[in-house]
């Protein structure tokens, strides 16, 4: 579906899939090396192992922008039946409209799929303008809404400044908080250590030495590494966290796993914990060219810290060697605190429909923010 032209004359098509684009295309856009869950390869494989289309409340609706017939920026957008997967919790607003006699659902997504990691929304070519794409997507969103009948539209986990472009155009802004750990110049995983006090350096310590004790060896394994076998593992680690939790979801498959492997080599990163040569633990995670952004894990015997360690520790020293400047280990979790991550404000933007649903909470976000500010700005809460 064709929308436009837009102010600033900005064309935009709606695509039904990633593929109506060539690969080489979307990924040239400036952002997505930093944030591989933005890549073609990520976007294809959701789509071809039907994680996301018919039947799960994600209907892909990508936009892509021409100037002039020219291609200079996209962005991953989806319909939504549910505000399932998205970490960014509308169900209250949901109920409102629906209390008021009015539908939430659908509507429409700028995000990467069941992903909370903070990155550009809007992709674009280099060299391309910036702020006028902004104000075409503020617009592309707004021209959606009204054609097809939508209740709103959110721009879910973009980066600072691209949120501030948004509600510059128009948009509500939205806080969040994550714990998040950034490179302060670390050499080495001493150096990292001795930015705590005594306590915290003592704890971090017996933490990881008790699988040593404890007899687990930990690793990272990438590319042709990640076997059928392993695939097997990550799956099956996958669904008992699922599992583990009422409010769990299952959204990917084996499939996607195993397809992802492949299509995205060199950017999934599997962490494996073995005690006695049987694989126990591990993680699923991905590497931009910046940063590293831990997302799923799971583990078949209760081993103390093991998760500090398959989660945190081990992929710290990785990202430390590799002189990135972040690990997002995903979202929620104070006892990130005490291990390094500082509380860090991620964002969202919204357009809604409805006027009177649209002012309260307007409202409501103005409140929420300064109390985010200040949550952050007193060290982000208890932790253990």
């Amino acid at each position: 579906m064709r929308i436009g032209p837009v102010s600033p004359v900005i064309e935009v098509q709606i695509l039904p899939e990633i593929a109506a684009l060539p690969a080489h295309e979307w990924n040239a856009f400036e952002g997505v090396d930093e944030a591989p869950f933005l890549s073609w390869e990520m976007l294809h494989t959701i789509e071809k192992t039907g994680c996301v289309g018919e039947g799960t409340g994600w209907t892909p609706a990508h936009l892509a922008f021409y100037d002039g017939g020219n291609l200079i920026g996209g962005a991953p957008a989806y319909l939504k039946e549910n505000s399932e997967g998205e970490f960014v919790f509308d169900h209250a607003w949901a109920d409102a409209l629906r209390r008021a006699g009015h539908a939430y659902y659908p509507k429409l997504i700028v995000a990467a799929p069941f992903t909370p990691a903070t990155g550009r929304r809007v992709l674009i070519k280099p060299g391309a303008d910036r702020n006028r794409l902004a104000l075409g997507t503020v617009e592309t969103l707004r021209a959606v809404v009204k054609k097809l009948e939508l209740s709103s539209a959110h721009v879910l986990f973009p980066n600072e400044a691209d949120a501030e472009l948004f509600e510059t155009h128009g948009m509500a802004r939205r806080f969040g908080v994550q714990f998040q750990w950034h490179n302060r110049g670390f050499a080495t995983f001493e150096d990292f250590l001795s930015s705590f006090d005594s306590k915290r350096r003592a704890m971090i310590r017996r933490e990881t030495r008790e699988m040593e004790k404890q007899r687990v060896h930990i690793e990272t394994l990438r590319g042709k590494d990640i076997t059928p076998e392993i695939v097997d593992h990550v799956f099956s680690f996958y669904k008992a966290t699922v599992q583990k939790f009422f409010w769990g979801r299952q959204y990917l498959n084996r499939k996607f796993f195993e397809e992802s492997a492949v299509s995205l080599a060199g950017k999934v990163e599997v962490v494996i914990a073995r005690r006695g040569g049987k694989i126990i633990a591990g993680a699923w995670n991905l590497a931009g060219s910046n940063a590293l952004f831990g997302r799923y894990w799971g583990a078949t015997e209760d081993v103390p810290f093991l998760h500090f360690n398959v989660c945190y520790y081990h992929s710290l020293r990785e990202a430390i060697t590799r002189n990135l400047s972040r690990f997002e280990p995903g979202a929620g979790g104070s006892h990130k605190k005490s291990r390094g991550f500082s509380p860090t404000i991620t964002h969202s933007t919204h357009l809604l429909q409805h006027p009177g649903l649209d002012r309260v909470v307007r409202q409501y976000l103005e409140r929420e923010r300064e109390a985010i500010q200040e949550h952050v700005a007193a060290g982000g809460g208890d932790d253990d």
